[in-house]
This record gives structure tokens, sequence and C-alpha cells, in this order.
């Protein structure tokens, strides 16, 4: 019986240590010293460089490729190994023409504080004088806009009085072509065409006739002698 009892309380015990020491790995994780543990206890993999016998391509061989060739694949062997790839630093420089280019890139996409600051001025006063003569052609079109109005209204009710003539002189020489023929008459036959065109001719000499004796009592009032005064 005491064997048992000895056997229980060991298994309790084991439980017990069990679940502290979980609860001090969860405190371990989300506590920040926690943290900082586990970041001194980071050990990074080492880089797989061979600095004893690294790869250096034979430019002047035929095998080696054209891409292991170049000044970038020569600026990666010197970013890698260092001095050990045999590459003189002076030659990954850029030349005058690539140094020029890229300054002249540099400042087409990176201007100076000074250009930009004068490029957003230039922009903000066209953008502003933009602005000013949107509103004072508003304000113009504004002023006109009653004379506008009355232009349109006038030309409307010109418009509907001449529609409202021709309805008429349309029904009058339809009226007058059934009484000349004695029945009704198609607008677009060659009959009423011709009617139309002599009657118009009619007109214009009415016209032209009361034009010339108006002209000629006008000039017959003008050489009339003054009535005598009393």
């Amino acid at each position: 019986m005491a064997a048992s009892m000895l056997c229980r309380r060991t298994a309790a015990l084991c439980r017990t240590l069990k679940d502290f020491s979980s609860c001090k790995a969860v405190l371990s994780v989300n506590s920040p010293c926690g943290s900082l543990s586990q970041t001194a206890s980071y050990n990074p993999k080492p880089l797989k460089l061979n600095l004893r016998n690294p790869y250096i391509p034979d430019k002047d061989s035929e095998k080696t490729p054209e891409w292991q060739k170049t000044a970038r694949y020569d600026k990666k062997l010197f970013g890698r190994y260092g001095s050990v790839s045999g590459i003189d630093p002076a030659s990954l420089w850029p030349t005058h023409e690539e140094l020029e280019k890229i300054i002249a890139e540099e400042t087409q996409w990176h201007p100076p504080l000074e250009v930009m600051l004068k490029n957003i001025e230039a922009r903000e006063k066209e953008e502003r004088e933009k602005r000013l003569a949107r509103e004072k052609l508003i304000a113009a079109n504004m002023a006109k806009m009653p004379k506008m109005i009355a232009d349109w209204r006038r030309e409307k009710r010109e418009t509907k009085q001449k529609l409202k003539e021709e309805k008429a002189r349309r029904t009058r020489l339809l009226a007058e072509a059934r009484e000349r023929f004695g029945y009704a008459v198609d607008p677009r036959s060659p009959k009423f065409l011709e009617m139309v065109a002599e009657i118009e001719k009619e007109e214009k000499k009415k016209k032209k006739l009361m034009k010339r004796r108006l002209r000629e009592e006008q000039a017959t009032g003008s050489d009339a002698p003054p009535a005598a005064s009393s």
C-alpha cells in the first residue's frame, strides 16, 4: 500500500513539473525577455563561400558563358570574394560617359530640391492662370447671357413666323391652283411648279413697280415748292 501511495505521489509531482515547464516556455516566448533570449540564441547559417578555392571564370576560355565575362558579373565576384577575385576595383568604376549618363538620369528623375520647388511653383502658377482665364471667360459669357437669350428668343419667333408664313403661302397657292385648274393639284406636279414660278415672277414685277413708284413719289415731293407762309 505504501508503495502504491509513493507511486501516485511521484506521478503527481511529474505532472506538476511538466505543467510548470510548459508555462515557463510560454512566458518566455510572450515576454520581451523571451524574445531577447530567442534573438540571442539565433545562430544564422554561415554563407557558403569557398574563399580558399573561389570560382573565378576564365574570360579567355570559350567554355566560359558570355554572361560571366560581363562587368556586371565582375562586380558580383568582387562583392563576394573581394581582392581574392583578382578584379581591379578601379575597373568597376563607371567611365566618364557612363557617369555623365548616370548624373543626367539622376538630374532628370531626382532633381534637386530647388528645381523641384521651382517646378511646383511654375505648375501652380500655370494652373492659377488657367483658372483665372476660365473664370474670366465664364464671367464674360454670363454678362452676354441676357442678350444671347433675347437673340435666341427672337430667332425662334422669326423662325416660327417664317414657318407660319410659308404654310399660309403654300395653302394659298394650293387654293389658287385648285381654282385655276378646277381640281386639287399635287404640289410636286410640274403644273403646280410652273404656276408657282409664274406667280413668283409676277410678285417680283409688282415689287419692282412699287419701288419705282415710291422713288418717283419721293422725288416729286422733294421738287414741290414749299407752301407760302401767311
